[in-house]
């Protein structure tokens, strides 16, 4: 079989495995996910913050760094997007806060996942049961050795031995 056939098949192997698909279906779960904490940080929760804070946009906290090239529009620039439009230099400190509350929610909430799903897990999974089995085997008291428990006599060192 050529080498390429072969990876493929070990590629297809591979993809097709039940590890890859559970994979693949959360990552898509997951993005959505994601888009649907960044709506909530920044349509929710940060407009009440920025109201309280004297009308601040996040969006549009930024510092610029080198002014843009663009002559039609000049400084002080008003957003963000007409800062990047003018081809201004910025550094975006408000997006930064952004996405590190997107990320302490997200964080969070698979934190909050995972601890739920270890916590069924271990309330669905069934108690240990001991099981209590005869032993097979006996030391001989002469030499020490292991031997049958139905043994009459030593294998080792022949010894007549007492029937329990």
């Amino acid at each position: 079989m050529p080498k390429n056939v072969k990876i493929l098949k070990e590629f297809k192997e591979f993809a097709v495995r039940g590890n890859m698909i559970d994979m693949a279906v959360g990552i898509i779960i997951g993005a959505a996910f994601g888009a649907i904490v960044s709506s909530l940080v920044s349509d929710i929760i940060m407009p009440p913050i920025g109201l309280a804070l004297g009308n601040v946009d996040f969006s549009n906290l930024f510092w610029v760094m080198k002014e843009g090239t663009n002559p039609d529009i000049l400084p002080p620039y008003d957003s963000l997007a007409a800062a990047q439009a003018a081809g201004a230099v910025t550094f975006n400190y408000g997006m930064f806060i952004l996405k590190l509350i997107n990320f302490l929610i997200v964080a969070f909430a698979v934190f909050i996942l995972v601890r739920s799903v270890v916590k069924m897990r271990r309330t669905t999974e069934a108690p240990k049961v001991e099981v209590k089995t005869e032993p097979t085997t006996k030391e001989c008291p002469y030499c020490g050795s292991t031997i049958s428990i139905k043994a009459s006599r030593c294998a080792h060192c022949t010894s007549q031995l007492e029937q329990r």
